[in-house]
């Protein structure tokens, strides 16, 4: 069941996000879908499925972009390792815990592809996309990732943790 779900996520993921979120937009701002979906699969199922449903998901996107190609791939690998590793220190995950990963990982995420893409201007330029771009991005991503977390806890039984490890996100 898992693999098919990874697959349906890699397939389906970046082509959603560049039709449908393309016109969903908040003030030119939207979420990044890959970036949810490699933090919460390696928050929840553990750093190796972490990073690996990232670097499918990076390469994905990269292949869909016409941007540097690789910088997508380890970004969304990165992402997953470091959400996968954070879920791994926290004896039981809470919301505030998924919260400060998402914030975490979105302004990371947002400040590489800021100071990389952007590479050629000066500081001031890159400086001022922070409360235009960065801001609104990382809370759009931390809300989305919150209620998805939500919606993903909601399958359990009343008292049990949420699954880690082989069985993890689909168990």
């Amino acid at each position: 069941m898992k693999p098919a779900l990874y697959v349906t996520l890699v397939l389906g993921l970046v082509p959603l996000q560049t039709s449908l979120l393309h016109y969903c937009s908040l003030g030119g701002v939207r979420p990044d879908l890959c970036l949810l979906a490699a933090a919460l699969i390696g928050f929840l199922a553990g750093p190796v499925e972490g990073v690996l449903v990232g670097i499918a998901l990076g390469f994905t996107q990269d292949l869909f972009s016409a941007g540097a190609l690789g910088l997508n791939l380890i970004a969304k690998g990165a992402v997953g390792l470091l959400a996968g590793l954070a879920g791994r220190q926290v004896t039981n995950a809470t919301m505030a815990t998924l919260l400060a990963t998402m914030v975490g990982l979105s302004v990371l995420e947002n400040l590489v592809f800021l100071f990389v893409v952007r590479g050629a201007g000066e500081l001031g330029d890159r400086l001022s996309a922070l409360p235009s771009i960065l801001l609104p991005e990382t809370l759009l991503n931390a809300a989305l990732g919150a209620a998805l977390y939500w919606l993903l806890t909601l399958r359990r039984p009343a008292g049990q943790e949420m699954g880690r490890g082989p069985i993890g996100l689909v168990g």
